[in-house]
């Protein structure tokens, strides 16, 4: 069973770095407090170190 990631947008990309607010993007994430659902693999895990400190990621077992 492949483990994946939820992510949670908590803070605003306003201010910050183009390519900051653009990695938020290709997560998928558009607004504060929406969720998504991705594969934990390494281009995920380097997507959400760099820009932890907009997120709130926690494992989860399967796809919801």
């Amino acid at each position: 069973m492949s483990t994946h990631l939820e992510i949670t947008q908590v803070k605003s990309a306003i201010g910050h770095p183009p390519d900051h607010r653009g990695t938020l993007r290709a997560l998928g994430l558009r607004r504060i407090r929406q969720t998504v659902v991705h594969e934990d693999n390494p281009v995920i895990r380097g997507m959400v170190r760099k820009i932890a400190y907009l997120l709130e990621v926690r494992p989860t077992t399967k796809k919801s």
